[in-house]
């Protein structure tokens, strides 16, 4: 027999429930029973989704993050949020968003740093370390889950992050080693390890996603000292890795003593011999062979093929599972009624890819035979994917072969650029604008709702629109900022919107994923070559600037972030649809320039998150999205302001490759990670203009001038102060009004008293 079992489940629900609750309780209108109670309904329905599975994840459903959650659970609270009055989960909450639900000013504290899982669109709170940290286990949250899950009759198998990987994706805010935590956190571990066997735990699942990146000897010791004191537990530990191979971690990851290593068999193929070789007889080999982080059909007759000779080998020592955890995908395909039904037919989503994962096991324990016309159907529509004439588009093709140097050159250098720049826009110093969209109110939605239902005319949803973008200017106008921008109310999502405006994309209506908290993301799915057929922003730009004098951005998101945040196809290298999404979004450009916009904002968010997981292999990433970016943003005249943002991205060893853009102005992440960011400006000296955001969209809180001007100091004593914007991190679609008008006003006040004669 293969033992099945999954690493983890997608856990705001099938439609969002989890985020609707958690909105509902940080606004004040539910309490926390009423959060809990919905909580516990969705765990127990997702175990019952799962219970034909032989072993069910427990411990991966979070109400915020699952690295937060592992933080509490070993008492790693900073002082400013422990030390503040109320429950642990009014602490969990603060420490996630600056506050908790029914916090006054004088509760609101910093939000912890948030940044990208490995290179995933999920993001999770950086744990924060000093020289004297200590642990204390608190297990209650993961042993509740436990009870619940064996009271429902699944197999549980508890879920935690591991020792050496926790340790790795916090910061020691002093500037000491996290290493050096290492002997005080693992007694902690054991402690965890031994209140899960004493309440009926078999198997643990220990995540080490770190052992996929290059480890020094310093790290790669960790682990053996790690497993070796964890080794006496009363529980099988079950080593997960994911997310690419283990390269030269592999001899140590098949040396530790552990009771089996999981395996991403999808992005670590060409290792899974070597694994299983390097075993000891009698560990588990399990192996992730079901994509966990897209949603195209798996090639189950393909997957045979190489897979029935591994289990002749290993026999029960087989374990089959999704490649990573399910949380990077939709919960349930049967659900989508209105998906264009060609590419429905090669899709598969969390639901769909447990069905092929114990297809593959029934295959493997009884034969093909058994399940002959579910691998007839599976056959027959990845090759209707492969013959489809929606997927190759010979005049895009063509396009693409017609980019040359020129297309990715500006015609002069920056600071001639920066000039001309200058006496068209004439910007005070420190000039303020925002990153692009305002707050998405009921009405807006209510109005895309009715729209998409036929239930508002197309001029009615226009007028409604332009009524929103009206209000947008003129407020950014009474705050006076510098730059505007429309405020984007038209737009769903800076992807989403792009997406529908583009051949090669088709949409899911449930197709939600968590990027962090409660903030969901419905990735466009790439399934064809892409083009243009109209322009997109053009006339909603063009209506904003006829409202005012000032300045107004156009707003683009990038090649590169628009193929990132996509389910992207799988049947061409990535670097081919960039090209192509490069070439689509270069003619939006142009046609903004066009129209006398003089700032065009190409994000790219997205960049620092498609870099390999492995230093070796940056540079190709790089050049070819560096290339998608300049391609698309180069084609205009010196005078036309060229802007990017990047958000939530570790990006200081990347910053050479970022000045390569050429972008005029780059906005970036600094306030919640305390300015770390801009130690890359320390090393290097960064040639084009910045705008180091000063404002943390993504907590509530309002902050203040001092601290704003503070900020905004600190980046001048590394980057000019003539090469200085003020912004916030990033766009402003997911506050409120309430909150967005004092933390605006708040900013400009601040750039005011940067301007004055000191």
């Amino acid at each position: 027999m293969t033992t099945t079992h999954n690493l983890g489940f997608p856990r705001i629900g099938a439609n969002r429930e989890l985020k609707f609750a958690l909105e509902s309780y940080w606004r004040g209108e539910s309490d926390a029973q009423a959060l809990t109670t919905l909580a516990g309904g969705l765990r127990r329905r997702h175990w019952q989704q799962q219970r034909r599975l032989d072993l069910v994840p427990v411990g991966d459903f979070s109400l915020y993050d699952q690295v937060l959650d592992m933080s509490f659970t070993l008492g790693v609270v900073p002082e400013r949020v422990a030390g503040q009055s109320g429950s642990e989960l009014d602490s969990y909450f603060r420490l996630a968003r600056g506050r908790a639900s029914r916090d006054s000013g004088c509760h609101c504290v910093q939000a912890g740093e948030m940044t990208k899982w490995f290179d995933t669109n999920y993001h999770y709170i950086v744990p924060e370390f000093d020289a004297d940290t200590a642990f204390s286990l608190n297990p209650d949250r993961l042993l509740r889950q436990l009870a619940e899950a064996l009271e429902s009759g699944v197999n549980a198998k508890p879920v935690i992050i591991g020792p050496v990987t926790y340790l790795h994706l916090g910061k020691c805010k002093d500037g000491s080693d996290p290493l050096a935590l290492l002997p005080r956190l693992l007694p902690v571990y054991a402690q965890l390890l031994e209140c899960l066997a004493a309440q009926g735990a078999d198997w643990v699942q220990i995540d080490e996603p770190v052992l996929v990146t290059e480890l020094d000897t310093a790290w790669q010791d960790a682990f053996r000292q790690a497993y070796a004191e964890l080794a006496g537990a009363r529980v099988q530990l079950l080593l997960t890795t994911y997310f690419g191979r283990l390269g030269d971690n592999l001899p140590l990851a098949a040396g530790l003593p552990v009771a089996g290593i999981h395996l991403d068999a999808v992005n670590a193929h060409a290792e899974v011999a070597a694994l299983a070789a390097a075993l000891p007889a009698d560990r588990v080999l399990s192996l992730g062979v079901i994509n966990g982080r897209n949603i195209w059909k798996t090639d189950l007759n393909a997957t045979l093929d190489w897979l029935e000779p591994v289990a002749r080998d290993l026999g029960e020592r087989l374990w089959l599972a999704p490649s990573c955890s399910l949380l990077h995908v939709p919960v349930d395909l049967d659900i989508e009624d209105r998906l264009d039904p060609e590419v429905r037919s090669w899709l598969a989503f969390a639901l769909q890819k447990l069905d092929e994962l114990e297809l593959l096991a029934t295959a493997l324990t009884e034969g093909r035979a058994a399940v002959q016309a579910q691998l007839k159907t599976n056959a027959e529509a990845l090759a209707g994917r492969r013959r489809s004439s929606r997927v190759r588009n010979p005049a895009v093709r063509a396009a693409v072969g017609t980019i040359d140097a020129d297309f990715g050159r500006r015609r002069s250098a920056y600071p001639q650029r920066a000039q001309l720049q200058a006496d068209r826009l004439q910007l005070p110093p420190y000039p303020t604008t925002t990153i692009g969209s305002f707050p998405q109110t009921a009405e807006i939605r209510r109005a895309r709702q009715q729209f998409r239902a036929g239930e508002l005319a197309a001029d009615a949803y226009q007028e409604a629109m332009q009524r929103e973008i009206a209000h947008a200017v003129h407020e950014q106008e009474a705050l006076g900022l510098d730059v505007l921008v429309h405020g984007e109310a038209e737009r769903n999502d800076m992807v989403e919107y792009f997406g529908e405006q583009l051949d090669g994309f088709v949409f899911s209506r449930f197709g939600w994923v968590q990027s962090y908290g409660s903030r969901c993301v419905k990735p466009p799915i790439l399934f064809g070559d892409i083009s243009r057929p109209q322009p997109m922003t053009v006339d909603w730009t063009r209506y904003a600037q006829s409202l005012t004098d000032k300045p107004m951005k156009g707003m683009l998101t990038g090649p590169v972030t628009i193929l990132n945040w996509s389910f992207v196809r799988d049947d061409q290298p990535r670097s081919e649809s960039a090209l192509q999404l490069a070439l689509a979004i270069r003619q939006e450009v142009l046609d903004l320039e066009q129209a006398g916009v003089g700032i065009i904002q190409i994000d790219e968010a997205a960049l620092r998150e498609g870099l390999p997981l492995r230093r070796a292999e940056w540079t190709q990433y790089l050049d070819w999205a560096i290339e998608a970016f300049r391609i698309c943003a180069n084609g205009v005249r010196d005078e036309t302001q060229i802007h990017t943002h990047m958000c939530y991205s570790q990006f200081n060893d990347i910053i050479e490759a970022i000045a390569r853009m050429d972008a005029d102005v780059i906005t970036i992440e600094t306030s919640r990670s305390d300015l770390q960011l801009l130690g890359a400006f320390d090393r290097f000296d960064y040639p084009n203009a910045i705008g180091p955001g000063v404002y943390d969209i993504h907590s509530p809180n309002i902050p203040g001038v001092e601290q704003m001007v503070q900020l905004i100091r600190s980046a001048a004593e590394r980057i000019p102060a003539q090469r200085l914007w003020v912004n916030p991190d990033c766009g402003l679609k997911t506050r409120r009004w309430e909150e967005v008008i004092p933390a605006l006003r708040n900013l400009v006040e601040a750039a005011r008293t940067l301007r004055a004669p000191s």
